[in-house]
């Protein structure tokens, strides 16, 4: 079994320059292989793979002399990485892959050639290691680590083990041990069996001092007040993530199968007026977690379509009332049974996830006129020192 331990580290200054140039280089090289892609396609009708990419690779250092800095298979991950992310566009999984921005998640991968010794992290072209920040063993066998850098400046390693442990056999889904689920944004989960979260809405908690830092600094946009936003921004996240973690991990521990809908987040947050507490909520990362938790764990999860009338229908005797609107949390059906909103919803998830047991679960005569990535490189393209 695959699991992934974070941990903060320590680097010196000397190492935080170099860590900041291999994001840079990482993420110029992602990008230079984005526009040779969409360039070979365009012109010749050619899709290149990553193997076609990384062998131009040392001619690239040839052009760009500041790319010899840096450890050479974190630059060929990016292309991989870059290859993974057209797998899953044309498998329908996300959106066609854009140009990384400096604004953006920061990281680069190592993917091998990573130890740990006397607490420092030894990955290839950092001499002596980095001080890391054990506040946890690490289970298993390393098989790559992944550097990132927030937007506060701090630096965490994510590494990757191989456990040995096995994954556990899916537990047998019974009615008894099986929860439907409904999220919302007031509140934020309903169980079948009546238990309730309520949404602690961390960001509207705090706005009023978001909106302030955020007009000083649009009169003063100094490193400070930027920092001083950053920094607000991530206690929001952290709150949000520890929330998360803490109702998943409740919600696998005491359930065998969980029942889940399908929800269009991204077509819901179309809507401005609900795009603001949706993304403060944090459905997806917390679907998330549940499916790799159940992973972990042998337990099941089961989808519903998400145009299933959940919370329109009566869970008791199925009639459907087209006149419910979302401002209605308790409706009385024709056979007389008054209906909490929510709690019929998730009865019905269950319900419809039991009946249904939806579980998760041209070619080109001449190569050489081809795009290369020397050939797509600008001159212009500034040295990424200091500016990853």
């Amino acid at each position: 079994m695959l699991k992934a331990f974070k941990y903060k580290l320590n680097p010196t200054i000397q190492q935080q320059e170099l860590i900041n140039k291999h994001i840079g280089s990482c993420r110029f090289v992602y990008n230079l292989a984005l526009e040779t892609k969409q360039m070979a396609y365009a012109g010749n009708k050619v899709n290149l793979s990553c193997f076609d990419l990384i062998k131009q690779l040392p001619d690239l250092k040839k052009e760009v002399i500041w790319l010899k800095e840096i450890n050479s298979q974190s630059l060929q991950q990016s292309i991989v990485n870059l290859d993974t992310a057209f797998t899953k566009f044309f498998k329908g999984q996300n959106d066609f892959p854009n140009f990384k921005k400096k604004t953006a998640r920061q990281s680069f991968n190592i993917p091998q050639g990573v130890t740990i010794e006397e607490n420092k992290l030894c990955i290839p072209k950092f001499k002596g290691g980095i001080d890391i920040i054990l506040h946890r063993n690490i289970k298993g066998t390393i098989r790559q680590a992944t550097i990132s850098r927030t937007s506060t400046g701090k630096y965490f390693a994510s590494i990757l083990c191989e456990t040995g442990e096995i994954i556990p056999i899916k537990a047998p889904i019974k009615e008894n041990t099986t929860v439907g689920i409904d999220l919302g944004i007031k509140t934020f989960l309903v169980a079948s069996n009546g238990e309730e979260f309520d949404n602690p809405k961390h960001l509207r908690i705090a706005m009023s001092k978001l909106k302030h830092i955020q007009r000083k600094y649009s009169k003063n946009k100094g490193k400070r007040t930027k920092r001083k936003l950053a920094i607000l921004h991530e206690k929001v996240a952290n709150k949000r993530n520890d929330f998360l973690h803490k109702t998943s991990t409740h919600i696998i521990n005491n359930h065998d199968s969980i029942a889940i809908e399908d929800l269009n987040i991204k077509g819901m947050m179309a809507n401005h007026k609900l795009a603001g507490a949706i993304s403060d909520v944090g459905w997806g990362t917390f679907v998330s977690m549940l499916e790799y938790k159940a992973e972990w764990s042998g337990k099941n999860i089961l989808r519903i379509g998400r145009f299933e009338p959940s919370s329109k229908m009566c869970s008791c005797c199925g009639a459907i009332n087209k006149e419910l609107t979302l401002k209605d949390r308790e409706w009385t059906c024709v056979c007389g049974v008054l209906l909490n909103r929510d709690i019929n919803a998730s009865i019905n998830i269950k319900n419809f996830a039991l009946k249904n047991k939806l579980s998760v679960g041209r070619r080109l005569k001449n190569r050489n006129e081809l795009p290369t990535l020397v050939g797509v490189l600008t001159y212009e393209a500034p040295s990424p020192l200091g500016k990853g």
